[in-house]
């Protein structure tokens, strides 16, 4: 890791942030080459333009040398020549390069973001994130592209300008270098403050999309519990605020310009007042006066675009800021060493302890239990138990703080990641669904799925009732997120996922709770047959669907307080026997 990696990118001063973005340029670095030889051709053209004023008035229109006339044409068709060349060449390779960097920062922090640790995604909204994947990565290709643009081109054009004047006469033109430090003292204040505000606008761009998505996701409820009023005033809050740190952006670039310029036109004043001077008057001829005031008179505008475009290249560099705090976050850990292709089917908990936060408070406590291959080990309590977290902490979602998870015998922070989750088939509560066709998404577990084998699980999980009454079976886009199916319909397309993947592990976080009765029944024919061959868990609120299984595990508050199959729970007249007896009626 560079030095530059090491320093937190919010420490990181501009150079450094800078210098950090460019290490994404590197493989494009030709394309780089050519683009600063264009921009630096650009301003060359027009400072050699402007050099020729001199001789242009005093030898060519004064007649001292009647050739030069006779090639000024010639002359000036050929800089346009060669400066549009060079503005072709500057623009487009920079462009080039710029696209390719963004391009390929945002692929590196989408597959970043992808291998970051659950706690990361419990507390880091979608919404800041997506913003940081398309409104930052935008700001970058403005700092890179256009920005840089015009930070070589118009401070090689100023700089040239500046050589011109000396050359011509360094009396007038050193009156210049009495306004610089004050420019410098300007800029150096204006930078900081559009860095500060930049950032500001980063974080308030991030709530306006975290607050858009999470309202459009929410569009039922807000409907339904009459909230359209309260997320008007709550997205006009986030809105405005947007807006303010905008305008501060706007009312400090307005400030800036005008008063560099003001000040330059002070020393182009004294300039003309210098000039008038008796003594000036026997040195100076009339070319190079015309020469050194037409170059401070250009000398406004490229001031103008380098003060002007400054803002967008702090609004870049402090998107890059968010994106590196991003790309320096630790990625899941994986100190595994141990492979396993396919496990038997063991699982055991021994005295497991889990917090979320590393404190005292424990979302488990003390859990223990073990399940043999082929058997079902159903855990039963109120939402909030922890029945969740415990299959969470065997896909290592999270590790244990205390105690040990094992799988056949060993701990699962000794098994390969990408191993130890391939035993696991999972179908969660809240169904995700790609914007896909019935039978992608079927496959999504194993890709390499022949359609006979997508078609048997499709059948087995009764998909294949629905899919075929379809234009195009199991062909058929479903949408996003399984936007044209029914809640049961999600439930199933998840479950014949599950089937098809053949893993030694079931897991089942509520699966059948959005199936109407019909298909829970066809279901649990299905999982009979799938049990006999996998260890599962279950995790349900409708005790009907794991009156079967081989362990029952009650929890509360995180605790197990009793645990045995069906019958042995009823006979025990216990927590388990109350939830029955209230769940069917029975008093």
């Amino acid at each position: 890791m560079s030095k530059i990696d090491k320093i937190s990118p919010s420490d990181a001063t501009t150079w450094q942030t800078f210098k950090r973005l460019m290490s994404y340029a590197k493989p494009y670095k030709l394309g780089f080459i050519a683009a600063i030889v264009g921009m630096l051709g650009y301003a060359g053209v027009d400072t050699l333009f402007f050099s020729q004023l001199q001789p242009l008035i005093d030898d060519g229109l004064t007649g001292a040398n009647p050739n030069f006339m006779k090639w000024a044409p010639l002359f000036v068709i050929g800089c346009f020549i060669v400066r549009g060349i060079c503005h072709f060449v500057g623009n487009y390779c920079l462009a080039w390069v710029g696209n390719h960097v963004v391009a390929d920062l945002r692929q590196k922090l989408f597959e970043h973001i992808m291998t970051l640790p659950v706690a990361y995604h419990d507390k880091e909204s979608t919404g800041t994130l997506i913003s940081k994947l398309t409104f930052d990565t935008e700001q970058v290709l403005q700092a890179t592209s256009k920005a840089l643009l015009t930070l070589v081109q118009q401070g090689a054009f100023v700089i040239g300008l500046l050589i011109v004047m000396f050359v011509k006469s360094w009396e007038l033109s050193a009156i210049f270098l009495l306004i610089t430090p004050i420019i410098a003292v300007i800029v150096t204040y204006v930078s900081k403050r559009f860095r500060k505000v930049s950032r500001n606008i980063q974080n308030a761009m991030g709530k306006v999309t975290s607050a858009a998505e999470q309202t459009f996701n929410a569009h039922k409820v807000v409907l339904t519990f009459d909230g359209q009023q309260r997320e008007f005033d709550r997205f006009d809050g986030i809105n405005k605020h947007n807006r303010q740190q905008r305008m501060k952006l706007v009312a400090t670039k307005s400030a800036s310009v005008p008063l560099i310029q003001i000040i330059a036109s002070f020393a182009l004043a004294f300039v003309l007042y210098v000039a008038n001077l008796d003594s000036m008057k026997e040195t100076l001829s009339p070319g190079v006066f015309i020469t050194v005031v037409t170059c401070m008179t250009m000398l406004l505008r490229p001031l103008k675009m380098l003060t002007t475009v400054n803002s967008e290249f702090q609004n870049g560099m402090a998107a890059c800021v968010s994106i590196f705090t991003v790309l320096d976050e630790d990625k899941e850990k994986d100190k595994g060493t141990v492979s396993l292709e396919k496990a038997e089917g063991y699982i055991a908990f021994e005295d497991v302890n889990f917090s979320y936060k590393n404190d005292d408070d424990y979302a488990l406590k003390n859990i223990s239990f073990m399940a043999k291959p082929g058997e079902t080990v159903a855990f039963v309590g109120r939402s909030g138990s922890g029945k969740s977290t415990a299959s969470s902490l065997l896909l290592r979602f999270y590790d244990a703080t205390s105690g040990r998870v094992l799988i056949d015998g060993e701990e699962v922070s000794q098994y390969k990641l990408k191993d130890l989750r391939k035993q696991f088939a999972y179908v969660s509560q809240q169904v995700v669904l790609f914007n896909d066709t019935l039978a992608k998404n079927i496959a999504y577990g194993k890709p390499d799925a022949t359609d006979a084998e997508i078609l048997e699980a499709a059948k087995n999980a009764h998909v294949y009732e629905f899919a075929e009454k379809m234009e195009h079976g199991l062909n058929t886009n479903i949408g996003e997120n399984g936007a044209l199916l029914s809640g049961g319909q999600r439930q199933r397309v998840a479950i014949a996922r599950a089937l098809l993947c053949d893993s030694p592990f079931l897991i089942l976080d509520e699966a059948t709770s959005a199936l109407d009765t019909e298909s829970e029944r066809h279901i649990q024919d299905a999982l009979q047959l799938l049990q006999q061959n996998r260890t599962c868990i279950v995790i349900a609120h409708r005790l009907s669907t794991i009156e079967s299984a081989d362990n029952i595990v009650v929890m509360e508050s995180g605790e197990i307080i009793e645990q045995g199959d069906h019958a042995t729970l009823i006979e025990k007249d216990g927590a388990y026997a109350q939830l029955n007896r209230f769940q069917f009626g029975q008093h």
